[in-house]
C-alpha cells in the first residue's frame, strides 16, 4: 500500500495488525457471499485498489460413455469453470450478473488458476509493446469503452483451501496513489493509477492464504446446509407420500412460523420485545416446522388418510351384506309366490299383498343403508341418526349357513358411534402417537449445537398451555417459545387447508376466531397470537 497516503497504516507492524484484524472478520462469516464480498473488501482495503472482483473455482462430475474396443464403457470425467460471483468499485456503481467461464490459459483468471500464482499486470493498455507481456494476453476494452472506465494495473491472486487447491480468484484493478481519490476521467486514471508492488503482492497472498480456509469452510458449511436442506425436503417428500391429503401442510407450517418469529423478533415493544432469533435460529425454527409430522412414517396409511368413519372395505361389506338380505327378501317373496301358485287357485290380492310387503322391507333396507352412510360423515352426528344407528344396532337377519348374524358388525358400530370426525379413539391415540415418532426419530440425528433444540421444538406443537396437550401434557413456559409458534401455525393451517377430504376449508377469519377461542381457555400463548393476527403473518401462505 501507498506509504505516504495510506491513512497511517504503513508500518510492518500496524500491517500485521491489519491482518490479523481482517483474519478475525473472515473467519466469523459464514454465509459465502457474504464472505466473498468482504474478501474482496479487505484486499482492496490493504493495496488501495480501486476495484476488483472474485471468481470461485466449481468442479462437475460427469458420467460420460467412452468407446471402447469391447463396448460402450462409462467413466466419470471432472470439469472445472470459473464462476464471477461479485465486484466492486469505488468509482463507478456497476452491477454485474453471475457468469461462468471455462477454466484456461486464455484469461488472465483462468491462468491463475491453472499456475496457482499471482500475476502482476502494470498496464493492460501497454500489453502490445515489446516487453511487456510475456502471458500473451489481450487487454479486451469493451468494458472500457462502454463505460468510460479505464482497467489499467491488475493484480489476480489465486485463493487456496487448507488442502492446496486453487478454490478462487481475488482480481484487483486499479491501485490508487491516494485511497478517497475517485477515477472519472482519463487524466483520473492517468494520475493516480499506479502498479501494484511486490509488498501489494505479499499481503494480497497472505490474506488470500486466510481467505482461502475461509471459503473452504464457508464452501462445507453451505454444503452441510445443502445437504440438510435436501435431507428435509426429502424428508418432507416422504411424509406426504404417506399422506397426501395433508400435502404442503409442514412446508406450509414451517413458512408461517419463520414469518411469526421474524414478526416476534422485530417487536418494538411488548412482552416479546426482548426475543431476537439469529439466522440459525430461524433456520432451526424452520426444519423443526418441515418436520414436525415426519413420524407420521411411522403410523399405519388408512388411519392416516382415512376421510370417513368407516374403512373403505368395511363399508364395502356393509354393501355387500345389505345387498345378501336384499336378496334373501326378494328369495322369499318368490318362496311365497311359487307356495301360492302350487295352492291351485291364486287370489290376487294376496299376490299384491304380497309385493306390498317385499316393497317395503326392500325400502327399509335402503333407507338403512342410507343411514350407514350418513352416519359414515365425519361431520357432527344429529340426534336423529344417532337414535336410528342405535336401533340399528339391534337388527339381525339369517345368513347363508343358518346362522343369525347382526346388520353391523361390533367394530363398524363402534365406528359409526364416533360423535365428530373420523376416528376412533384407538385411531386418535395411533394418530397422536405421531409426535412420539417424531421425536424418537430427530433425536436419532446428529444436529450439532446449532440446530439441537429441533426435537424439543418439534416435539411439541401439540402441547398446550394448560397441560391438556400431548405427548408430556407440558405446561406454560415448560413449552419451547418455537413450539408454541408451531402450534399456532399447525392449527391455522389444519383449519384453512383446502385439500382435506374429511373437512371442508374454514375461511381465515372463522379460523382465527377459533384460535381467539383457544386463546381465552388459555391454551395458545396470547402474546404470539395478538403478533400473528396484527402482523397478518397468515397472507404469507394465504397470497393476500
Amino acid at each position: 500500500m501507498d506509504e505516504s497516503k495510506d491513512g497511517g497504516n504503513s508500518g510492518t507492524g500496524s500491517e500485521l495488525e491489519e491482518l490479523l484484524s481482517i483474519s478475525r472478520a473472515l473467519s466469523s462469516e459464514r454465509d459465502r457471499r457474504r464472505l466473498l464480498d468482504l474478501i474482496l473488501a479487505k484486499a482492496r482495503q490493504v493495496t488501495n485498489a480501486d476495484a476488483g472482483s472474485v471468481y470461485v473455482v466449481e468442479e462437475d462430475e460427469a458420467d460420460e460413455p467412452l468407446p471402447s474396443t469391447r463396448g460402450t464403457r462409462r467413466t466419470m470425467t471432472r470439469t472445472r469453470q470459473l464462476r464471477f460471483m461479485l465486484a466492486q468499485n469505488d468509482s463507478m456503481a456497476i452491477s454485474l450478473a453471475e457468469s461462468v467461464m471455462p477454466v484456461d490459459v486464455h484469461s488472465i483468471v483462468g491462468k491463475a488458476v491453472i499456475e496457482g500464482r499471482p500475476i502482476n499486470i502494470p498496464d493492460l493498455y501497454r500489453l502490445n509493446e515489446p516487453g511487456n507481456n510475456p502471458w500473451g494476453f489481450e487487454h479486451n476494452r469493451s468494458f472500457d469503452d462502454r463505460t468510460g472506465y479505464r482497467a489499467r494495473s491488475m493484480l489476480t491472486v489465486p485463493l487456496r483451501s487448507a488442502r492446496d487447491e486453487v478454490i478462487g480468484v481475488i482480481q484487483l484493478i486499479n491501485r490508487k496513489r491516494n485511497r478517497d481519490t475517485l477515477l472519472k476521467t482519463d487524466a483520473d486514471f492517468a494520475r493516480e493509477v499506479i502498479p501494484f508492488e511486490t509488498r501489494n503482492e505479499d499481503l494480497t497472498l497472505a490474506l488470500a492464504a486466510q481467505a482461502g480456509i475461509c471459503l473452504e469452510n464457508a464452501n462445507l458449511y453451505e454444503e452441510i446446509s445443502n445437504l440438510f436442506e435436501k435431507f428435509v425436503d426429502a424428508s418432507v417428500t416422504a411424509i406426504e407420500s404417506r399422506d397426501p391429503t395433508t400435502s404442503g401442510h409442514s412446508r406450509r407450517v414451517a413458512t408461517l412460523s419463520v414469518r411469526l418469529a421474524e414478526k416476534v423478533d422485530a417487536a418494538p415493544d411488548g412482552p416479546l420485545a426482548s426475543v431476537k432469533f439469529s439466522r440459525d435460529d430461524l433456520r432451526q425454527i424452520e426444519y423443526a416446522g418441515v418436520l414436525h409430522d415426519f413420524g407420521k412414517v411411522g403410523v399405519r396409511e388408512n388411519v392416516l388418510v382415512k376421510a370417513k368413519k368407516l374403512y373403505d372395505g368395511e363399508r364395502d361389506l356393509i354393501r355387500m351384506r345389505f345387498d345378501y338380505i336384499r336378496k334373501s327378501i326378494e328369495t322369499e317373496k318368490l318362496e311365497e309366490r311359487v307356495a301360492l301358485f302350487q295352492r291351485g287357485r291364486v287370489d290376487p290380492d294376496e299376490i299384491v299383498l304380497v309385493e306390498r310387503e317385499y316393497d317395503s322391507r326392500t325400502a327399509e333396507i335402503d333407507a338403512l343403508w342410507e343411514l350407514v352412510m350418513a352416519a359414515n360423515e365425519p361431520t357432527l352426528m344429529e340426534t336423529d341418526i344417532r337414535d336410528r344407528l342405535e336401533v340399528l344396532a339391534t337388527r339381525t337377519y339369517m345368513d347363508p349357513r343358518g346362522v343369525v348374524q347382526p346388520y353391523l358388525a361390533p367394530n363398524e358400530i363402534h365406528a359409526l358411534r364416533i360423535r365428530r370426525g373420523s376416528l376412533t379413539e384407538e385411531e386418535r391415540n395411533e394418530i397422536q402417537s405421531h409426535v412420539n415418532h417424531t421425536i424418537e426419530f430427530l433425536r436419532t440425528i446428529p444436529w450439532g449445537r446449532t440446530f439441537c433444540r429441533i426435537p424439543r421444538i418439534a416435539g411439541a406443537h401439540h402441547e398446550v398451555l394448560d397441560g391438556g396437550g400431548y405427548p408430556y401434557g407440558l405446561r406454560g413456559d415448560e413449552i419451547p417459545l418455537e413450539a408454541r409458534m408451531l402450534t399456532i401455525a399447525d392449527i391455522f393451517d389444519a383449519l384453512t387447508a383446502s385439500d382435506r377430504p374429511y373437512k371442508p376449508a374454514v375461511p381465515v377469519n372463522k379460523a382465527l376466531d377459533i384460535i381467539a377461542d383457544e386463546v381465552r381457555r388459555g391454551r395458545c400463548d396470547e402474546n404470539l397470537f395478538r403478533i400473528f393476527v396484527d402482523a397478518r403473518v397468515f397472507d404469507v401462505v394465504t397470497g393476500h
